[in-house]
């Protein structure tokens, strides 16, 4: 299904007139050949996250495609090392703004100082990861420069005519839907974790550092005295061990035996959608088209039919077991491993074995 994103609002949720928006895209329309390039925004917390390199490997993709740059842009402080080391993934240009009051994520600064490079430098097309600080940012930055914004994207390419294809799931995950933005620019997408491949480093190549004075104006306004970081249950996204349980598990209590074997083997804890709609696990655990995209070394899924929305989250995993009393059970396709049993008999067996 191609869509065409109505570019009024910048994160395409209001629901605007016929004649407003034709009204609003011809006062509005750019000349589009002023903008050129791929920028990736470097998100980092200390370090540069793992998501960038990923968003660097398609953006190095899709830069080659219409023959373009591919620019990274960094905000923070004494990250010199990561910012050399980011040019030799075939990045032509990183815009760095080396600053103390950017080490730790604030939205206002963030928002201003990224949408005055981007009315600066025209990037043609701008990748934000899917986290927390990307779907904080994005809709912002893109209200701001008045252009499309597709949210959650799990692929992305290149048309004829030089647009980026941007799908993502709709519907619930029933449905994906690729999305153009035809008339304006950047075309700005955030993107899922674990979904693209890593980018590779590039013998030999070096790009060119740019290091950016910050305005003052643009972080004096919010100061804050002290910053609190919560501390979490580890993110399922990034465990390379997760164990997984869906609606065959019966009740809400089997996911504490789940969580016994998963402290075990030092992973985390996942769940199908019909065990959060069942209310037995919150839904940051939800793994699938409509929860979180992993890609872990081992994924154990316990009382998972395999629902198709469900496979498309986690089946690129290094090595998937599957647990569940039903022989004919969809997640045993993709499964290298398959236990049919009750997993109530098989996982303490399991567990006995790991603690030894």
């Amino acid at each position: 299904m191609i869509g065409e994103n109505c570019n009024l609002c910048g994160a395409c949720i209001q629901t605007c007139p016929v004649e407003a928006i034709m009204l609003e895209v011809k006062e509005r329309k750019r000349d589009l050949s002023d903008y050129s390039g791929v920028l990736v925004f470097g998100e980092q917390e200390g370090k540069i996250s793992e998501v960038v390199y990923e968003l660097l490997g398609k953006g190095k993709e899709l830069a080659d495609k219409l023959e373009e740059e591919l620019e990274c842009v960094i905000l923070g402080s004494k990250m010199e090392a990561e910012v050399r080391e980011i040019v030799t993934y075939g990045v032509n240009k990183v815009y760095f703004y080396d600053c103390s009051v950017l080490t730790n994520f604030r939205d206002d600064p963030y928002v201003d100082i990224i949408t005055e490079l981007v009315e600066e430098i025209k990037p043609s097309i701008f990748l934000i990861g899917a986290t927390s600080i990307g779907r904080s940012i994005a809709p912002r930055i893109a209200t701001k420069l008045r252009t499309g914004l597709t949210a959650d994207c799990t692929g992305l390419d290149i048309d004829s005519e030089g647009n980026l294809l941007q799908t993502r799931p709709t519907f619930g995950g029933n449905v994906m839907a690729t999305i153009i933005t035809p008339n304006n620019r950047p075309q700005m997408a955030t993107v899922r974790y674990k979904i693209m491949n890593r980018a590779k480093k590039i013998p030999g190549f070096s790009g060119e550092i740019i290091v950016r004075k910050v305005e003052r104006t643009l972080i004096d306004r919010t100061s804050p005295r002290k910053v609190f970081m919560a501390k979490e249950e580890k993110n399922i996204t990034e465990a390379e061990i997760i164990v997984s349980g869906g609606k065959g598990l019966g009740n809400p209590e089997g996911f504490k035996l789940l969580k016994e074997l998963a402290d075990a083997l030092g992973g985390a804890v996942g769940a199908s959608r019909l065990a959060v709609d069942e209310g037995w696990i919150p839904y940051k655990h939800q793994v699938g088209l409509s929860g979180k995209t992993v890609r872990p070394k081992l994924y154990i899924a316990c009382g998972i039919s395999g629902a198709v929305q469900h496979l498309a989250g986690m089946q690129t995993s290094d090595v998937i077991v599957a647990i569940n009393s039903d022989s004919s059970a969809p997640i045993f396709k993709v499964a290298d491993y398959g236990i049919v049993g009750d997993l109530y008999e098989i996982l303490p067996e399991i567990i006995k074995f790991m603690k030894k």
